[in-house]
């Protein structure tokens, strides 16, 4: 389980996170939903080691989650909303930079475990080429690939279907229900409200750096009027 309690942050004397808590289970989505400037992303960067926090606690299996970077990267893989991938390698080293970078594999395993995401995720053909050679969709399947590489517990989604196209966003809900499958800890940063819609999944609505109501995906259809804040937000996205 990932539980995060009371984590806040601030830059200067802005809040940017105000006492944040959720659980996520193995086999769970979260899904953080909210206008842009709320916190979503600034908490996804906190668990994937890549911002620091000033006060609360996060744990995963009832062990704070680790500081140093380099660990981290194995316990929550990062998907961000513009890919960052690297553009001057290949799809294939784009894969493998990292788990060779971790210490934990060879470069002759390192390139098998790529080769297997690679093909999971149907992009294998694409191995010899280079990002900007991909479309949107594939980078995405891309990101997630490398994201995997070095099987982490948990999987973070920054705006997984900003830049997707209806058809290609059918594509990437599927991939995320998978990893629910796959026991994964999905945590998802979003505006877009067809990820609850599509997806069985516990919804925390951020305002202002903080979660104003929760509900799973299920609740929502059957009594939205018992989240009112939550209505409101998919309303004024419709």
């Amino acid at each position: 389980m990932l539980n995060i309690i009371n984590v806040s942050k601030k830059y200067g004397s802005r809040v940017i996170l105000n006492k944040v808590s959720c659980q996520v289970k193995k086999g769970q989505i979260a899904v953080l939903l909210g206008s842009s400037g709320v916190g979503k992303s600034t908490l996804l960067r906190i668990l994937a080691g890549l911002e620091n926090y000033d006060q609360g606690t996060i744990t995963l299996e009832n062990k704070p989650l680790t500081q140093t970077t380099g660990t981290r990267a194995q316990q929550v893989g990062m998907v961000f909303q513009h890919f960052n991938l690297f553009d001057h390698l290949t799809v294939e080293r784009n894969v493998t930079l990292a788990l060779e970078c971790s210490g934990t594999i060879n470069s002759t395993d390192a390139k098998i475990r790529a080769q297997k995401l690679l093909a999971h995720y149907g992009i294998q053909d694409k191995a010899t080429m280079y990002p900007s050679q991909l479309s949107g969709g594939q980078k995405q399947r891309l990101a997630l690939a490398r994201a995997l590489a070095l099987e982490p517990e948990v999987i973070c989604m920054d705006e997984p279907t900003s830049a997707l196209d209806p058809q290609l966003t059918s594509t990437v809900l599927t991939a995320i229900e998978q990893l629910a499958h796959e026991n994964y800890i999905v945590v998802i940063a979003t505006h877009d409200i067809t990820l609850i819609e599509k997806l069985p999944c516990f919804v925390y609505l951020m305002e202002h750096g903080t979660i104003v109501e929760n509900a799973h995906s299920s609740e929502l259809k059957t009594h939205s009027d018992t989240y009112p804040k939550i209505k409101k937000f998919i309303a004024g996205a419709h």
